[in-house]
C-alpha cells in the first residue's frame, strides 16, 4: 500500500514494517499497557497509530484518531495484531 499524497496523516507510515500475527515480533512483546503506541501490524498503513486505550484478556481498544488510510478511530483488535512502537521509532516517522 503506498501513502496518498493528500492523506492527512502526519506520519510516514510506510515506514513501518508489515508484522503479521503469530510471528515472532508479535508473539515476543510485553503485555501492552494504556497510552502505549502501537499500529496494526499487518497493515500500518491502514489503520496508522494509535493509543491503547484498554486491554481485557488479550483484547485492545485502541484510539487511532483516524491518523491511517481508512480513518478508523477506534476499534478492538487481539493483542498478537498490534506491535508496540518506541519513543525512537516514532521520532524517524
Amino acid at each position: 500500500m503506498t501513502r496518498d499524497s493528500d492523506s492527512s496523516s502526519p506520519y510516514r507510515l510506510e515506514r513501518l514494517p508489515v508484522v503479521q500475527a503469530f510471528h515472532w515480533r508479535s508473539r515476543s512483546k510485553p503485555t501492552l499497557r494504556r497510552g502505549e503506541l502501537v499500529y496494526y501490524g499487518p497493515l500500518p498503513a491502514s489503520y496508522g497509530i494509535g493509543e491503547v486505550q484498554y486491554v481485557v484478556e488479550g483484547l485492545v481498544s485502541v484510539n487511532f484518531r483516524g491518523t491511517g488510510h481508512s480513518g478508523v478511530h477506534e476499534d478492538v483488535i487481539h493483542e498478537q495484531y498490534l506491535i508496540p512502537i518506541s519513543e525512537s521509532a516514532l521520532m524517524e516517522l
